[in-house]
């Protein structure tokens, strides 16, 4: 068990606040400039977001589905966190309500730079994204 002191955890609680006020700025803070965050799925939003503009941008999308988050676990090792939240939308058709396990790995300066999400329900949040979120039109897509 790690203390609630560990620098690591007081950084996925300072992100969580952040992310609660879309504040992308503190945010940033946390993460290393090549974080690499991989979102499951098959829609839109999936995939490994690489640099933290890539990730910024991900976010964005997330705030326009009023996406929430409460951590109900967090615990830490000398280079992970694994938080298992809640995370629900706000907006958007269909709604998603599930429970995510992120899995953040620790620099050797205490930044994040890497992050892969797990899904309690893949198949309602790739639902949601599909409803709400619209692919460019080509050629831009493919660009």
């Amino acid at each position: 068990m790690t203390s609630k002191d560990d620098p690591k955890l007081r950084a996925i609680d300072a992100f969580f606040a952040a992310y609660a006020d879309y504040d992308l700025d503190a945010m940033r803070e946390v993460l290393t400039d090549d974080i690499e965050w991989t979102i499951p799925g098959h829609h839109p939003l999936s995939g490994t977001k690489r640099g933290i503009e890539e990730v910024a941008a991900f976010f964005t999308e997330l705030g326009k589905a009023g996406f929430q988050a409460e951590t109900v676990f967090l615990e830490a090792n000398d280079e992970y966190v694994v938080d298992v939240h809640r995370g629900w939308s706000t907006r958007g058709t269909g709604g998603v309500d599930t429970i995510w396990a992120l899995v953040w790995h620790f620099n050797a300066d205490g930044k994040v730079d890497r992050v892969v999400n797990l899904s309690g329900d893949q198949h309602q949040m790739d639902a949601f994204v599909w409803a709400n979120y619209t692919l460019a039109p080509l050629p831009a897509r493919l660009a």
